[in-house]
Parts: C-alpha cells; structure tokens; sequence
C-alpha cells in the first residue's frame, strides 16, 4: 500500500469513527486548508497547528453546525496519535490536496452526506403525527445509516428525555425544599446563604417548585458520566452497549447521586441487574428502564387516550430536542461553493464522498 493509501485510509477512518459533526475532520481539513492557503504550517511540525488549529475547527463548525467540540483536551489530541491521523500521514494528504484543496473538498463532501441524513431524520420527526410516529422505527433510521450509527446513543438519550420531561409535567409532580431547623440565631447568621444557594428566605423557609428535568448537553468520548438530571433526585444515566464490571463502577464513582436510574436495551437488563450485584451498587440504583419500557410508554402517550394532552407536546420536545443534537446545516453549501469545492471533480483517487 503507498504512502498516499495509508493517508487515505487513515482519513477515512477518521471520518467513519466520527460522530455526525465530524469535529476531527474538519479539524484536518481546516489545517490543510491553511497549508494550502497560507503556508505558515509545517504539517510534520505538530506544535506549529496543535492548537490554533481548534480555533480553525470551531470557527467553521460553528457556521456549518452551530456547535463546537466540548470534548477534553487530551481526546481531541488523539487526532494526531499514531492510530489516527499522525503528522507523518498529514504531510502526505497536504501533498495530495493541491492547489485545489481536493482532500479538503473530501471532507466537506462526506459532512454534506451526514447532514443530509440528518435532514431525513428531521423531516420524519417534524411531520410525525400521534398515529405514524414509532420510536423503533426513529431508531432503525439512525442504524441503518452508517454516518448515523455511532451517534446512536443522543438518539437513545433524547427519547429518554422528551418523555421523562412530558409525563413529569403532565403529573404536574412537584418538588418541596424546607429548613427543618427552627434556630433562629442559624437562620439569622446563614440568611445570605439560605438565600444565594437555596433560593429561600429564611423568613420563609419553604419553597415548592415544579419537578424537572434537565440534559447536561454533549456527553464526553467515552460515553460516561451523567447525561439527565432531575431537581427532584435521581440521576439518568442512558446506555445502549455492553456495560462491563469496570463501566459500571466508572458510572457510579463519576455520579454523585444517591439514586441513579439506568436505560438500557432490553436484552441488557438482567446482565445489569447481575453486575450491579456483583459490584455492590445495587442500592443506588432507583430503577432499570428498558427501550421497550419506552416503547411502551411513548404508544401510551400518543394513543387517542392521551394525545391531546401529552402527544404533541411529547413529539413537539422530541423533534426540538434532534434538532438541537444534529443540525441540518444550511450553511454547507455556500460554504463549498465559496471554498471552490463545488468546481472540484473527482480525480487523483478523491471521488468526493468516503
């Protein structure tokens, strides 16, 4: 295999592993387009774009898709670590790209296919009604597209949101927070605190406000750690893959929750429930919810029962939370016009999509 094939692959590696922002991607793309453009790079010298190169990144995902990468600082390094896209293999792909930017132009193709995908899901959602709505289906749409696949696990975790967050309101469940103690000379010396951090007076020392819950955002690489929280006390932690002895634990230790509750595919359920024994966590977890727990509960929301109520506020949050997850950018195609991608055919190997 040749220098320039081994680049390739590494590329498209990069871009398959990619969730559907393609971070990393774009972050190759944007430091051969300033090599290309103003030669102020060495691409064998990786301190001379390590870092100004996430600034190139987040400048461009924020027009092309309204976020920027919030993952750590050592994982978005990995980028440039042997099994990925190291410096050696970068040099090779600038001598590839041109005059013309054709490698750049790659990237951005493949960024346009994900976005596209994305678009199909959006369309289903946004005009899903009570009667033609499925979670199964919405969650075959994103396994059978391999840009879509491993982002999977939002899919999971923006379900599993939209409907905690449409029953707990439509219970109109209700949190109370009370100073038991009576001390005056307590209250009296901590009423600045009592008011700054638990949002009372301590002359009016009980508070009763609606349950809610809330996403943290953006989970890290490894797919660990919190994902929703509620004012009201558990924490959700939304798995679909295998949970190890070590995952489990690495969960438990990084929430710092008396009650967590966990989501999982169905066919994981008493493997968990064996290994959470197994690892003495059993007594905080509140409870074990299945996808077709959700199934269950999403057909119950949208059934004639109680659409009016609950269905369309259920599938409005649903389709607002996808589109905060994966936007459909309509920037992408400006963009590549004004880069002078769209000129670019295939040739010297690049077909324009990976």
């Amino acid at each position: 295999m040749s220098a320039k094939d081994d680049a390739k692959k590494a590329l498209d590696k990069v871009i398959r592993k990619s969730r559907v922002h393609l971070y990393k991607p774009i972050q190759i793309a944007e430091i051969l387009f300033h090599h290309r453009t103003d030669g102020s790079i060495d691409l064998r010298d990786l301190e001379s774009y390590r870092n100004v190169s996430k600034r190139w990144r987040d400048d461009v995902s924020m027009l092309l898709v309204g976020r920027r990468s919030t993952s750590s600082a050592r994982f978005q390094d990995n980028l440039f670590e042997e099994n990925a896209m190291p410096p050696r293999l970068l040099a090779k792909l600038g001598g590839e790209n041109g005059k013309d930017g054709i490698v750049e132009a790659y990237v951005y193709q493949a960024l346009k296919d994900r976005l596209s995908s994305v678009q199909a899901i959006d369309d289903y959602v946004s005009t899903a009604t009570p009667d033609s709505f499925s979670v199964t289906e919405l969650v075959g749409m994103f396994e059978e597209r391999a840009g879509l696949r491993r982002s999977i696990d939002k899919v999971y975790e923006v379900l599993v949101y939209a409907l905690f967050a449409t029953i707990v309101r439509a219970l109109q469940a209700q949190v109370t927070l009370e100073i038991a103690n009576k001390d005056a000379g307590i209250l009296k010396d901590f009423e600045r605190f009592i008011k700054t951090v638990l949002g009372i007076d301590s002359k009016q020392t009980k508070l009763t406000v609606p349950a809610a819950l809330y996403r943290v955002g953006v989970t890290n690489a490894a797919d660990r750690g919190l994902d929703i929280w509620a004012n009201f006390g558990p924490a959700v932690q939304v798995k679909h893959l295998t949970l190890t002895a070590e995952l489990v634990e690495d969960i438990a230790d990084n929430i710092a929750a008396d009650r967590i509750v966990i989501v999982c595919v169905d066919s994981e359920h008493k493997a968990i429930e064996s290994l959470l024994k197994q690892v003495g966590w059993s007594d905080r977890i509140q409870g074990i919810i299945t996808i077709n727990d959700l199934d269950e509960w999403y057909k119950l929301c949208l059934s004639k029962k109680y659409r009016g109520n609950l269905g369309s506020k259920l599938l409005g949050d649903l389709h607002r939370e996808l589109a905060a997850e994966f936007p459909s950018s309509k920037e992408i195609d400006p963009f590549m016009k004004k880069r002078g991608y769209d000129k670019i055919g295939p040739s010297r190997g690049w077909s324009g999509k990976s």
